[in-house]
């Protein structure tokens, strides 16, 4: 086994991943790490909990510290586009966490907070930025910040930025930027959107994949429980209670039902909070922040909320309504089993679901195991309906990780993550 040693990390480094309890690199972090010192453009393809912020956080300081020019004002070194505001903050964390021991300074930029205290900062000399695209493009066109001395810039997450409608401000952004830097593009999977990405940002990359397309973590267990739309929050909680879990992500498809689901909980004894993007990012903050402390037992979340959420031991995720997107499954249940430890994803699937669950098991290539709960068997006479798709229309459902990458649903889901 490597360590972190055997990587060539300066000693700052290693005292901060020391300080972390860390001794030996995921194999992401093996591969990418050296790779990114050497300056090497990278395409890489690795599982949510696989190490990979680390993975580019690490070699990013490192790279700084081997030179030092002279800064003008607005200019950065460092950029990480990120799809959300959660994981813009977690590998704003990263930063801090691994570059304590370094001189540079970082900042993360996103929508839902006041933009004049981010400008003011930018005044003020920073090393790295961690960005949403939307609210980074409204600062540019401010010239609130200067990419002529960039020297490094990451696309994390891309296939969801594509999801989410970013391309086309990824793509104003680029415009802005020197030909001549380091670029790392961080995926699930090599989807072909994104080899087109890659094929446009990239210069002879270094491709990295450590988990093999479509798969869902090892270490997590998986299992369906069919019961009906009507009693699934009856049978959640029951199984929160009886089975005692006291950390469970839930999601569901739509912020309203993630608000109905809270409120139900609630009422039935259970601590909870939702997360979704018409949450402020005052009130999301503080609801992950309870989730991890243990203030909360639930925390019901939907998909583009939950993106960056990262718990190191976080036990149980319940899918209480299936993704309409078939991709959207392996990202859910890895926000568990991360980082080698185990996991237990649940699916509550009721007959309107089952096309779905069909989708979801032909894309990650494997069956579910399907659990009877006696006292929660459906009713067979309840014929399958179209499912709402969360903008008033309906949804047969998407196979094969189709993702809407363009139109309104990107336009809509771009506004609610700046």
């Amino acid at each position: 086994m490597q360590t972190f040693q055997e990587l060539k990390l300066n000693d700052a480094l290693l005292k901060a991943v020391k300080a972390e309890g860390y001794t030996t690199p995921t194999p992401i972090q093996a591969q990418a790490i050296p790779t990114i010192i050497a300056g090497k453009d990278v395409l890489a393809a690795a599982q949510t909990g696989t190490g990979k912020t680390a993975g580019f956080t690490l070699p990013l300081l490192q790279r700084l510290s081997t030179t030092a020019p002279k800064m003008k004002k607005l200019q950065i070194r460092a950029l990480v586009l990120t799809p959300t505001r959660e994981l813009a903050a977690q590998v704003h964390e990263s930063f801090k966490t691994y570059g304590k021991h370094l001189p540079f300074k970082s900042m993360v930029i996103y929508g839902g907070v006041g933009v004049n205290p981010q400008l003011a900062q930018l005044r003020k000399g920073v090393d790295v930025v961690i960005a949403t695209p939307g609210r980074l493009l409204d600062i540019a066109g401010q010239r609130g910040i200067d990419f002529s001395a960039l020297e490094t810039l990451v696309l994390d997450e891309a296939d969801r930025m594509l999801d989410m409608g970013f391309i086309h401000d990824i793509k104003k952004l680029m415009k802005l930027m020197p030909k001549e830097r380091q670029t790392l593009l961080f995926s699930a999977t090599f989807s072909k959107e994104i080899k087109a990405l890659a094929s446009g940002l990239l210069k002879d990359p270094q491709l990295i994949e450590v988990a093999r397309e479509n798969t869902t973590a090892a270490k997590i267990s998986q299992v369906v429980h069919h019961v009906d739309k009507s009693r699934k929050r009856e049978l959640l909680a029951q199984l929160i209670k009886t089975k005692n879990w006291e950390q469970v992500l839930v999601f569901t498809r739509t912020k309203h039902g993630a608000n109905k689901l809270t409120k139900q909980l609630e009422d039935s004894g259970i601590r909870a909070a939702a997360i979704h993007g018409n949450k402020s990012q005052g009130a999301r903050t503080k609801a992950l922040a309870e989730f991890k402390s243990g203030k909360i037992r639930v925390l019901v979340a939907t998909d583009i909320a939950a993106r960056g959420i990262d718990i190191d031991q976080l036990p149980h995720v319940v899918n209480y309504e299936l993704p309409n997107v078939a991709e959207d499954y392996v990202h859910r249940i890895g926000r568990t089993g991360r980082a080698g430890q185990s996991g237990e994803a649940v699916s509550l699937v009721c007959v309107d679901e089952h096309k779905l669950l069909q989708d979801i098991e032909r894309f990650t290539k494997q069956k579910i195991e399907k659990v009877e709960i006696e006292a929660f068997r459906p009713d067979p006479s309840i014929k399958a309906e179209p499912i709402q798709n969360g903008r008033g229309g309906k949804s047969r459902g998407r196979s094969g990780g189709s993702s809407p990458r363009n139109g309104r649903q990107g336009s809509r889901r771009q506004s609610q993550t700046r």
